[in-house]
């Protein structure tokens, strides 16, 4: 049981980062320095909802098709506002293909669920907010997922925002304030895991 909940949550983690590598055009990264990432990433105009702005990124195919799986485009493209980290394509590919398989199949749809709402904050929390609330907890800034656990937000040694999940492993923001109709979405290049 363990097991399957692990590949669940890796497979839905791995779904909502590559929602928002989709939303990353023609191969742009995060900047360097949290004083860069303040200011949002030249995007075109948001034109739908968090869902939209995924599958209209190729590189969020991934993220796109675990929510689905996950039966969370309704409700990810209901009013909002939400935060969503959105591993991209090459983040899903970290994790295991059988992981991914067995999330992605009906019998894993609840840890699939679980992982992807673990990649969700709600409200909208820009770059600049997020830098505002790590230097404000000196140096770290706890964020409450829609799953109900917690991701950990600092200011990594390259200037980069990573985020640590409820077992230690760590994403890096690798593109920031892709704007939405009901939200923002910053990819990342690792799908986080819920405890």
């Amino acid at each position: 049981m363990t097991l399957n909940r692990t590949a669940t949550l890796a497979g839905v983690s791995i779904a909502a980062l590559l929602a928002l590598t989709a939303c990353n055009p023609a191969g742009q990264t995060a900047p360097a320095d949290a004083t860069a990432m303040e200011a949002p990433v030249t995007t075109p105009d948001a034109a739908g909802t968090v869902v939209a702005v995924a599958q209209g990124n190729p590189d969020f195919s991934t993220l796109v098709s675990a929510v689905v799986a996950a039966d969370l485009a309704g409700t990810l493209g209901g009013t909002g506002p939400f935060t969503v980290f959105a591993p991209t394509n090459a983040a899903f590919a970290k994790v295991p293909a059988a992981t991914l398989a067995t999330l992605m199949a009906p019998a894993g749809k609840a840890d699939l669920t679980r992982i992807l709402t673990y990649h969700v904050v709600a409200g909208r929390v820009d770059a600049a907010a997020l830098t505002q609330q790590i230097q404000a907890g000196g140096g770290s800034a706890a964020l409450t997922t829609v799953q109900g656990g917690t991701l950990t937000a600092r200011i990594g040694a390259d200037g980069s925002v990573t985020l640590t999940d409820g077992n230690g492993g760590v994403s890096r923001v690798v593109q920031a304030d892709v704007p939405a109709s009901n939200g923002v979405i910053h990819a990342i290049d690792t799908v986080v895991m819920p405890k």
